[in-house]
């Protein structure tokens, strides 16, 4: 298996502390751990008696159950942090609810946040503390990163295109507001793909392009040729004042529709990291589509959060 590799890192932070070696490494564990969701009986004993803790500040459906899934089928035991129930409600800092979690030996807490940088900021406070080890894994925190995203992303562009080296990809839509964006921006440039953004430019962040992605106004030269499209929702829980002038202007000149991909290659993928906001972002055909990659995606981020998770755990290889 891969994962005698070294994998030298402690927690899982952002996609700007991986090299492509790192990234590497994990889509080939994930590839080979992916085979075990395809079994009768679908649990290996890889991380039995490791407990990971998913502390969870803001919605989410993906991520939070696919590392409760991947948890699971590594025979981890698994607790899912309720805010709403919990001493933070009362005031309880981030900091001391995560020292309470840690106080009752976990091995793992996946973090998420709407401050960015929150998953580094705890890191960095219980590496200094004494007692037991926790591995950190950001899993989204405000509008900085997901790399856990970006690296199931990769993986399901891998497993479509059989590379990433050389690939064109275009991703559209609220690129300011979107971690999503800003982690593949850096996980596809790291891995050689040429990365080209397109939205709104009030949805559009300051110098996008010193991350390594070329900036398009228009949507139809952003696809232009391109392998891969990826769009992303309008993030409107993140807008503090109307930075586009309606949702269906929007649909009408940035949402995926089959006359927008027929300026790309002729065997695009599309993707989407979900919410998916139907008609908005994304025609509903194209969405279902037998080129759309949306639920690979999802298939793909259970075994990803599986190798992050034997990698960051110590796991072996008994299955």
């Amino acid at each position: 298996m891969t994962g005698k590799k070294t994998f030298a890192h402690r927690h899982i932070l952002a996609m700007d502390d991986l090299s492509s070696e790192d990234i590497f490494l994990v889509l080939d564990t994930a590839d080979s751990l992916k085979e075990i969701s395809t079994r009768a009986i679908k649990k290996v004993p890889t991380l039995r008696g490791r407990t990971v803790i998913n502390l969870f500040f803001e919605p989410s459906t993906r991520t939070r159950m696919s590392f409760e899934v991947a948890a699971k089928r590594l025979s981890a035991d698994t607790f899912n942090f309720s805010v709403s129930t919990s001493s933070t409600s009362k005031g309880e800092t981030l900091l001391d609810t995560v020292r309470t979690l840690v106080a009752m030996h976990p091995d793992a807490i996946v973090v998420r946040h709407k401050s960015s940088g929150a998953a580094a900021f705890l890191a960095s406070r219980l590496d200094q503390e004494p007692g037991p080890r926790v591995a950190v894994v950001n899993g989204g925190d405000g509008v900085h990163e997901h790399p856990t995203q970006a690296l199931l992303d990769l993986m399901t562009i891998r497993e479509a295109k059989g590379t990433i080296s050389g690939l064109k990809v275009a991703i559209i839509g609220d690129i300011a507001h979107s971690r999503v964006a800003r982690s593949n921006i850096i996980g596809l440039s790291r891995m050689g793909a040429e990365v080209r953004v397109c939205g709104p430019l009030t949805l559009m962040p300051p110098a996008v392009e010193d991350l390594g992605a070329r900036l398009f106004i228009s949507p139809f030269e952003a696809v232009a040729g391109v392998d891969v499209v990826m769009t992303l929702r309008v993030q409107r829980e993140r807008l503090h004042v109307s930075m586009v002038p309606s949702l269906r202007e929007y649909a009408a000149t940035f949402g995926v529709t089959a006359a927008l991909l027929a300026h790309a290659d002729p065997e695009v993928v599309v993707m989407h990291p979900g919410p998916l906001n139907r008609g908005v972002e994304i025609d509903p055909g194209i969405a279902d589509s037998p080129f759309s990659l949306i639920l690979d995606q999802v298939e793909n981020g259970v075994a990803v959060r599986m190798a992050l998770l034997f990698m960051l755990l110590g796991g072996k290889d008994n299955d």
